[in-house]
């Protein structure tokens, strides 16, 4: 049996309960995928986004209705290493990728302040583009469900707000375009299980600004937050789903203030109602 089909039924056998099964969820739950949608699906090379390709892969293979999918890969400027591990591990895997140039990296290094900010946006753009070039609808990204609680205590612990990275979202700029996030339940730990069960090597980051940083011994904010949540983890086992839960079920009438369609509402306003 040739490698890919052997990881193809590693998602749909061995890992049906922690990977399939978590996936059909997340598109179900959230109606991720609808008929005759035409997706985009972002392939960095990383562990997480060829798992959510060939998911998806599956997904259309025994779904019950038609959707279409084009397996993207944007090269920010990649080093050959890089690029060509990506080229490999797709040729293992049977996708027919799609790559496209961009110069992200160059642009990035010149700038000192907040260069992941700036790095984050011009990818996001330059996605939604080609997704429009390609005639798709939406575009998914390969998420997990580590990343949403991280981000979840990012944005209480750095940025004093409570919220969280959505299933979900239309674009602002794009018209009629939609992001999706259809490995929202799954585990990065069973991400990383699949990937050594089926003996596979994934970039992890290439980012050149991340390999400096890293070569300076500075940690990262999200680094620092999954640090964290691995200690919480010792005393409650049931942290992470306790952290994702709690954005699922937020008592209005115990907060002093909420945001609404960038409108500010303050407690005091029906206190006395």
């Amino acid at each position: 049996m040739q490698k890919y089909k052997e990881i193809e039924k590693s998602i749909i056998k061995k890992y049906r309960k922690k990977i399939w099964s978590k996936f059909v969820k997340a598109v179900q739950e959230y109606q991720l995928v609808e008929e005759n949608d035409k997706i985009m699906v972002c392939i960095s090379g990383g562990k997480d986004s060829f798992l959510l390709a060939k998911c998806m892969e599956e997904l259309k293979r025994h779904g019950k209705f038609y959707f279409d999918l084009e397996y993207v890969v944007m090269n920010p400027g990649y080093s050959e290493e890089h690029l060509n591990m990506i080229i490999e591990n797709a040729k293992i895997l049977n996708l027919p990728i799609k790559i496209f140039e961009t110069n992200i990296f160059d642009v990035v290094e010149t700038v000192e302040k907040s260069p992941c900010y700036l790095c984050a946006r011009m990818r996001r753009g330059c996605l939604y583009k080609q997704a429009q070039e390609l005639g798709c609808n939406k575009i998914a990204l390969g998420h997990h469900f580590d990343d949403v609680i991280e981000t979840t205590l990012l944005s209480i612990f750095y940025g004093a707000e409570t919220k969280t990275m959505m299933p979900k979202l239309h674009s602002e700029n794009f018209e009629n375009m939609q992001l999706i996030r259809p490995m929202y339940l799954i585990k990065e730990e069973d991400i990383i299980s699949w990937k050594d069960y089926n003996d596979m090597t994934f970039i992890n980051c290439a980012c050149r600004l991340t390999k400096q940083t890293l070569l300076k011994n500075d940690i990262s904010k999200r680094n620092q937050i999954k640090d964290l949540i691995k200690k919480l983890r010792t005393l409650n086992s049931r942290i992470d789903d306790n952290i994702f839960k709690s954005m699922d079920n937020i008592n209005l009438d115990c907060v002093l203030g909420y945001k609404k369609n960038n409108k500010k509402y303050n407690f005091l306003d029906e206190y006395n109602l």
